[in-house]
């Protein structure tokens, strides 16, 4: 496997050319970039013209990751050609939120095969109800594959996410990749480190991934009364305070849903993916230590012991509440990944609206909120 990666802006062009010698039918090209694709437009045109037999996917960001920095408005591109495997890109249209977990099982009916070792996703990050398209993908896979990717991002102004495939920019999309053969190797983990703010709460009404009320009270009004004076910043402050679901099988086993948008009418909240009705449910708040320790969990916990002296690439999909969180901070979250991964890693990735990972446990799920890391390599 070669992997080459780099960057580019209008400002300061590319740090280094892309070479198209690696264009082949099993080159994956992995394009982050803004929301308004047009300010690195030259790049994509360059990248679409360089390599017309790859697999040219991508999608944007609230944040680009390049090694141990991240950058706005970029464009951050990883070339992979595989030489002993074969990958497949399948890409739908999403029609609404409603549609989700069919576009998930048509993914995994599109890529499912006895040789297929992982998948990776690229979806539209706000007309998409995440919880619903992952369940969607990882019920119709083998429990031993591991299924991961992220949310695309618009910064914090949630307003227009892109998904890319063979080149194109598209709306509503959902884009995935399946790596496949004996040699191929997908690894993924991740992260947290919120604290818990505040009581447990029963969550009495919600529908999907829209919370109506907890413990009988008009959940916006209550999620208002906690931020304060941040509350005149919704939806954006609101990923400073994600809310952490108590799942049933072990109360230390959480999962994180951040908000995606709120609506004053009906007193709801739109999270990134689903909040079951009869769920308990507590309010979080950062920790920046702990944000920067998750990360390192994260990356210790990749079952990559054998990759010491091996190059791979390494995609960091990460939250953009962390990010907002950690400010100015946010290069030590990535500086704590790079310092627990082998040396011969190449690390891209973006900031998110939404991280999709496997655990310890092969389960599969959405997550909030936490610094999603996925290893690709062959032996």
């Amino acid at each position: 496997m070669f992997v080459s990666c780099h960057q580019y802006s209008a400002q300061s062009g590319w740090d280094a050319i892309p070479n198209d010698d690696l264009d082949s039918e099993n080159t994956l090209v992995m394009v982050f970039g803004p929301s308004d694709y047009s300010l690195v437009e030259p790049g994509l045109i360059k990248l679409k013209k360089e390599f017309k037999l790859s697999k040219l996917i991508g999608c944007s960001t609230s944040g680009e990751i390049y090694g141990k920095s991240v950058n706005d408005n970029s464009l951050v591109v990883a070339v992979i050609k595989f030489e002993k495997s074969r990958i497949l890109v399948t890409s739908h249209q999403l029609k609404d939120k409603e549609d989700s977990r069919r576009i998930g099982e048509r993914i995994a009916l599109d890529l499912n095969s006895t040789d297929l070792k992982g998948v990776l996703v690229l979806s539209d990050g706000l007309h998409v109800n995440g919880s619903e398209l992952v369940k969607g993908i990882a019920d119709n896979l083998a429990s031993d594959i591991n299924v991961t990717g992220g949310l695309a991002g618009d910064g914090q102004r949630f307003e227009k996410t892109w998904t890319m495939v063979d080149g194109e920019i598209k709306d509503n999309n959902v884009t995935a990749v399946g790596f496949y053969g004996a040699h191929v190797h997908v690894e993924c983990r991740f992260g947290g480190g919120w604290d818990v703010l505040g009581p447990e709460r029963l969550v009495t009404k919600a529908e999907s991934n829209v919370l109506y009320a907890l413990d009988g009270q008009p959940a916006l009004d209550l999620y208002k009364k906690y931020l304060g004076e941040r509350a005149s910043g919704l939806p954006a402050t609101g990923l400073l305070f994600p809310l952490s679901i108590r799942n049933s099988d072990e109360y230390k086993d959480i999962t994180v849903r951040t908000i995606l948008g709120i609506n004053e009418a009906d007193n709801s909240i739109t999270f990134a993916g689903d909040i079951p009705q009869g769920s308990k449910v507590r309010l979080m708040r950062a920790n920046y230590d702990r944000l920067i320790d998750g990360a390192s969990d994260g990356a210790r916990l990749l079952n990559i012991d054998d990759l010491k002296e091996k190059e791979f690439i390494c995609f960091a999909i990460s939250c953009v509440g962390r990010r907002l969180v950690l400010g100015q901070r946010t290069d030590e979250e990535l500086e704590a990944v790079n310092d627990e991964l082998p040396l011969k890693n190449k690390l891209v990735g973006f900031y998110s609206y939404g991280e999709i990972s496997t655990d310890h446990n092969q389960r599969c799920d959405l997550h909030n909120q936490t610094m999603s890391l996925t290893a690709v390599w062959e032996d």
